[in-house]
């Protein structure tokens, strides 16, 4: 999995401008960069709007340099909406002139840039009522809230689920989802927090300044977490047996291993990672599993369904402009963001 920053510009290149990082935990670098060609399949797209994620962090700091082994120097960017500019060989389903939002695929990320290449199968049609920079906040939360709901614990109405961080980004997309599957949903939040999401349709809040959620909650189906280890192995105590505990802040556990195709030496180190929660899971008779979302333009145009008809609504903190991108940044790294922070690039 390798997206590149090319090479430096020679006279004959068309160039774009892009932010850049030229070494693990090292500095956002504006610079003029190769324009991307469509290959086969691809759709070309001028980025209006890039949603910034902890993601985008952890990819920056190294966090998932075994998983992600990008090359550097690299293209940060993991959300975009735009305009397609132009369409590879084969392409079917977009047309230049059409406005798209995505996720890219996890091996070509890139969205902090002017113009980005993404293969038509990760790319769905804007939904028509919001603007650029709300399309923008929607994909990458949005496909994991989705993929963790709707295709992993396949939800249903009746069920009681626990959404941790009610307020971040894939939080207030994810109780949105679940009161639209017709679940009971649970959150945890900060007290300056707690209106938000009651207005995103939670039931049940959690202030976890002033309260413990596993001595409140029990009985539960779903615990979606994305939080650290202590509120994990805490999860695993309200679900009732044959629960579902899905992380997406990790550990990585072997199923997860085996979907990258990774070898065995790295599947083992996955397995002893999770090894502690699978355990305990197991010993409550609940199951754990780690979640690492993929692109799929086909679910992101179900997302754009329930947009259109009123189910889900972006939450946006703060739009930065392009050349503040490095402070975008730092803000979602303090941690204060309410939904998502989105960089307007157009």
């Amino acid at each position: 999995m390798k997206r590149q920053a090319p090479s430096p510009r020679t006279d004959l290149e068309k160039t774009m401008k892009a932010f850049v990082i030229d070494r693990y935990k090292g500095p956002l670098s504006l610079r003029e960069v190769p324009d991307p060609v469509p290959q086969p399949g691809d759709v070309l797209v001028a980025i209006h709007a890039a949603g910034v994620n902890p993601l985008d962090t952890k990819i920056r700091d190294g966090e998932f340099k075994l998983i992600l082994p990008y090359r550097l120097p690299l293209v940060l960017g993991n959300d975009l909406a735009g305009t397609v500019i132009g369409v590879g060989n084969g392409v079917r389903r977009f047309k230049i002139g059409d406005e798209v939002y995505a996720r890219p695929a996890k091996d070509r990320i890139g969205t902090f840039a002017e113009r980005i290449a993404v293969n038509e199968k990760d790319l769905a049609l804007k939904p028509a009522g919001l603007s650029m920079e709300e399309a923008a906040a929607i994909p990458l939360v949005a496909l994991t809230a989705w993929q963790a709901l709707v295709e992993r614990a396949q939800v249903k109405p009746g069920q009681k689920i626990l959404i941790h961080a009610g307020s971040g980004g894939v939080g207030s997309i994810a109780i949105q989802l679940a009161k639209h599957l017709g679940a009971t949903v649970a959150t945890t939040t900060s007290t300056a927090n707690i209106d938000l999401v009651k207005g995103l349709g939670a039931d049940i809040v959690i202030d976890y300044r002033n309260e413990e959620f596993d001595q409140r909650l029990s009985g539960y189906d779903v615990v979606l977490n994305s939080l650290g280890s202590d509120v994990l192995e805490k999860s695993l105590s309200v679900l009732k047996p044959g629960g579902r505990l899905i992380s997406i802040s990790g550990p990585p556990d072997p199923a997860f291993a085996r979907e990258i195709g990774a070898n065995w030496f790295f599947r083992q180190i996955m397995r002893l990672l999770s090894l502690k929660v699978r355990r305990k899971a197991r010993r409550l008779g609940v199951d754990y599993s780690f979640l690492f979302m993929r692109a799929d333009g086909e679910q992101l145009a179900e997302i754009s369904r329930l947009i259109d008809a009123g189910a889900i609504r972006p939450v946006i903190d703060r739009t930065f402009s392009f050349d503040q991108t490095p402070e975008a940044m730092a803000y979602v790294d303090s941690g204060r963001a309410k939904g998502k922070v989105v960089i307007n690039i157009a």
